[in-house]
C-alpha cells in the first residue's frame, strides 16, 4: 500500500549492527541469530539487503574496531553499506537512491539501537511514504537506567507497541516476529 508510485518490492534494512553498537546490548545472541535468519531468508526470496553503517567522531570513527560491522553477519560483497552519520538512517545518506533504484516501497528493519536509530528510520521510512515493518525480536537496546531510561526489554518491548499502532494514510506499519516476516 506505499503512496511510492511503481515501488512494489521489500528490502531488509539492517541497521548499526557493529562492533561497539553491539557491546551489552539487551539479548545480543538471540538478535544477532535472528538478524542471520532475516537475512537468509532475504537471499531465499532475492529480496535486497541493505546494512546501515553509523559513524561519528566521538564514539564510532570510520575505519575503527568499534565502526565495522560484526563479523558473524552473513554479508555478501554485493550488499549495499549506507553510512550515516544520524539516527534516521535516510538523512544525508544514500538509502534513498538505494530503495529507489530496486523498486522498494516497503522496508523490513532490524538492528540497534532500539530507542535511537531503529526509531528514527522507522518514522524516517513512514514519513517518506514506505510501509514499514519493525522485526520485533531483532532490535535491541543498551542499559541507559542510570540516566533515567527504562530497562532496555521495556523500550523494546514499547517500541514494539507503539509501532504496531502507527497509522498513515496510504501506508502500512506493523511489528512482527522473525518467523512472520515475509519478503514479497
Amino acid at each position: 500500500m506505499t503512496i511510492l508510485p511503481d515501488r512494489t518490492a521489500t528490502a531488509l534494512v539492517i541497521v548499526d549492527v557493529q562492533n561497539d553498537v553491539m557491546v551489552g546490548v539487551h539479548e545480543r545472541e538471540r538478535v544477532v541469530e535472528n538478524i542471520v535468519r532475516l537475512v537468509t531468508r532475504a537471499r531465499q526470496t532475492g529480496t535486497p539487503v541493505i546494512w546501515v553503517q553509523h559513524s561519528s567522531e566521538k564514539e564510532l570513527a570510520i575505519g575503527t574496531e568499534g565502526w565495522e560491522l560484526l563479523e558473524e553477519l552473513p554479508m555478501d560483497p554485493r550488499d549495499p553499506i549506507v553510512h550515516k552519520k544520524h539516527g534516521d538512517a535516510f538523512e544525508d545518506t544514500g538509502l534513498e537512491a538505494e530503495l529507489a533504484a530496486s523498486g522498494v516501497g516497503h522496508v523490513v528493519i532490524a538492528g540497534a539501537h532500539t530507542d535511537f536509530c531503529i526509531r528514527s528510520t522507522l518514522h524516517g521510512a513512514l514519513v517518506r511514504g514506505y510501509d514499514v515493518t519493525l522485526v520485533s525480536d531483532a532490535h535491541t537496546a543498551e542499559d541507559l537506567t542510570e540516566w533515567g531510561a527504562p530497562p532496555p526489554a521495556q523500550v523494546i518491548a514499547h517500541t514494539n507497541i507503539y509501532w504496531g499502532n502507527q497509522t498513515a494514510p496510504g501506508r502500512t506499519a506493523e511489528a512482527v516476529v522473525t518467523e512472520k516476516v515475509t519478503f514479497d
